[in-house]
């Protein structure tokens, strides 16, 4: 696996790779964890997270966990890591885009998505 500041290096292009208007409210801007995050539903087999789209009181944001890509493509070459990085970093613009307009169709898919993998319903 990279390092954490190889893995930051290849973000900031990855981000640089997006419009401006994309960034539109995103004041928190795009913050590494250097943690894993397993999501809640996580039963028996690990699901981590990649990465969230954020909503507080002090504005928006992107997080992106350098420890679950570790747990989970810490085998994987730079170029395949990168594309996978390339996703998670679009599908988390995708909440915020979503976000912005009132939409919510990216958190269902999301949400079906999960079910179907862990086979547990969500109660919302």
């Amino acid at each position: 696996m990279i390092t954490i500041d190889q893995f930051e290096i290849i973000l900031e292009n990855l981000a640089e790779e997006l419009p401006k208007a994309f960034y539109k409210d995103l004041n928190l801007g795009i913050i590494i964890e250097e943690e894993d995050k397993l999501h809640p539903a996580s039963a028996g087999k690990p699901l981590y997270i990649m990465g969230e789209y954020r909503v507080s009181q002090t504005g928006r944001g992107i997080v992106i966990y350098y420890g679950s890509f570790e747990k989970c493509y810490g085998g994987c070459s730079e170029e395949d890591l990168t594309d996978k990085m390339r996703g998670v970093l679009r599908h988390e613009f995708r909440h915020h885009m979503e976000s912005l307009s009132g939409l919510r169709d990216l958190e269902i898919i999301d949400k079906m998505e999960l079910e179907k993998m862990t086979g547990i319903k969500s109660k919302d």
